[in-house]
């Protein structure tokens, strides 16, 4: 059956629109569900007491659905940085996928532009977590401190 829907453009808009609205609704929850009271746990900072590459993104990301895109930097900066790529890469990966069927567009991502990201992105989650100045300002909510 799967394979049926995935082999229509058809079938492929309906998983796409149905993708859509899930995420559509994640965000509607995350829009009225504050992660300053109620907070979303990491359970690397749980287990470790050391903040993740991702600390600070639920936070971060409900500050952009309501408009406040400086905290969301304050927050986590590289993941604000990155969203808008990831974003540009969904969307046409997604319209790739609904009108081809295919993946045409990993192949046109050169590689190591991928490794670097990784790098940086590890890199990241090792200076956050040094308890001195300027990397205090990684942290969640560090660049707070200058504003």
């Amino acid at each position: 059956m799967g394979e049926q829907l995935c082999s229509s453009r058809k079938g492929r808009l309906i998983l796409t629109v149905c993708a859509a609205a899930a995420a559509g609704a994640a965000a509607l929850w995350l829009y009225f569900h504050n992660p300053y009271e109620h907070p979303l746990p990491c359970i690397f900072y749980s287990v470790t007491g050391l903040y993740c590459p991702g600390c600070g993104a639920g936070r971060a990301c409900y500050s952009i659905l309501h408009g406040r895109f400086l905290d969301a930097f304050c927050y986590n900066p590289l993941m604000t940085i990155l969203l808008p790529m990831i974003g540009l890469y969904i969307a046409a990966r997604v319209v790739d996928w609904v009108v081809t069927g295919g993946n045409h567009i990993d192949r046109k991502i050169n590689t190591k532009m991928l490794i670097g990201v990784l790098i940086v992105v590890i890199l990241y989650g090792f200076l956050r977590n040094i308890p001195v100045f300027p990397f205090t300002l990684l942290a969640p909510g560090g660049f707070a401190q200058l504003l």
